[in-house]
């Protein structure tokens, strides 16, 4: 059995490609009756929560792998490490990001903290260090919808984007055979680094109207974040990390999907076709 310890972008659509492949598969959810459709495609829906023990203990039981993804709160994932350890799991592939004991951005500092229990705890591991979500341009959706523009704090920094459907699929090929993976840190990111304004010419292409870019302030980034409803203090600590990429903090790309899925991973230029009447 393999256990997704939450139904997000990323834990959701593991479980899903899990279940079609006919793998035993366990997603913890707070509300069974949202995850309905996947209890329908066959995977096993347990309600817990991270921040209850006896919730994740019980999801636990008879599982040999974990896929651990969540928003990095280290005692609610550090709790689910000690128990996978207490189950005697064999190995956890562990969704992260760019972390830093010493990064400006609490999320990357917590997720070092998180990396390094699961390190101690003697479990098998592997990490995957994902580069930003090519998902997060639906967040600039509504602006391009209602006005044909969008703003960042971006710049003109390059961003090697990954879809988190990619992320999914590697997590589930990772789980269903670890062993070659174990110890490993990935770095899954998307086939090419782009800039928002080579974001704005793809929207374009797809919806088939010009769609402008312009350049935001931090404060000006965060605050439109929290107008779609992104928590203040979320979307402080996500604005400053718009703001590195500025900076060229997310310049990278390497072929780690391609080469652990055996087919190209998906481009900007794909995840904007595959929502376009999100942008139009």
């Amino acid at each position: 059995m393999i256990l997704v310890t939450t139904a997000g972008k990323v834990g959701a659509e593991a479980a899903r490609l899990l279940a079609r492949r006919g793998q035993p598969v366990r997603l913890l959810v707070r509300d069974p009756a949202k995850a309905a459709a996947l209890a329908e495609a066959g995977v096993d829906v347990a309600a817990g929560d991270l921040t209850a023990p006896d919730t994740i203990d019980a999801a636990m039981r008879g599982v040999s792998t974990v896929i651990l993804v969540s928003p990095a709160v280290p005692g609610h994932e550090i709790g689910v490490i000690d128990s996978a350890a207490r189950h005697a799991v064999s190995h956890v592939v562990k969704i992260t990001s760019k972390a830093s004991a010493d990064s400006p951005i609490p999320r990357r500092r917590d997720q070092t903290r998180i990396e390094d229990a699961l390190i101690a705890s003697g479990l098998g591991y592997t990490l995957l260090r994902n580069n930003a979500y090519s998902q997060n341009l639906l967040m600039l959706a509504p602006s391009v919808a209602r006005t044909s523009s969008f703003g960042s704090a971006a710049g003109d920094g390059r961003i090697g984007m990954v879809d988190s459907r990619d992320v999914a699929a590697v997590a589930a090929e990772i789980a269903v055979a670890p062993g070659a993976h174990a110890g490993r840190t990935y770095w899954p990111s998307g086939p090419a680094a782009v800039t928002y304004g080579e974001a704005a010419a793809e929207i374009s292409r797809v919806i088939g109207r010009p769609v402008t870019y312009h350049p935001l302030t931090f404060e000006q980034q965060k605050q439109d974040m929290v107008d779609v409803g992104v928590p203040d203090h979320i979307a402080a600590m996500n604005a400053q990390a718009v703001s590195l990429f500025a900076e060229g903090d997310s310049d990278w790309v390497t072929d780690d999907v391609p080469s652990i899925l055996g087919r190209p991973a998906r481009s900007v230029r794909d995840f904007v076709t595959d929502h376009a009447d999100a942008f139009r």
